[in-house]
């Protein structure tokens, strides 16, 4: 299920204070790398991912393939840093607000 615009705001102010727990270097995605964001998906729902490539578009094709592979969402890429979000179906850590709360 696709997140909607108030689903990724919520997740990049959760993200805000988090760091990279997955560097991806020179080598690219390898198998390795994808078991490794697999596993920190699994335990975390929310990460943020370090892509170490020279030029934007490798950097957008690596998190995009990543996101097919893993079967998670991008909900944010700024510069060689990229969130991603797959919800835990057995235990979810996150949760989302599905009502307004009055001011």
């Amino acid at each position: 299920m696709p997140l909607n615009d108030t689903q990724k705001k919520h997740l990049r102010r959760l993200s805000h204070t988090r760091k990279p727990v997955i560097i991806i270097g020179s080598q690219g995605l390898k198998e390795t790398v994808i078991l490794a964001v697999e596993e920190a998906l699994e335990f975390h729902e929310l990460i943020k991912i370090k892509v170490n490539a020279a030029d934007k578009v490798t950097r957008q094709a690596m998190l995009e393939s990543l996101c097919r592979t893993t079967g998670c969402q991008l909900v944010q890429h700024v510069g060689f840093v990229g969130t991603l979000y797959r919800r835990n179906k057995q235990s979810p850590k996150l949760e989302f607000l599905t009502k307004r709360l009055p001011a």
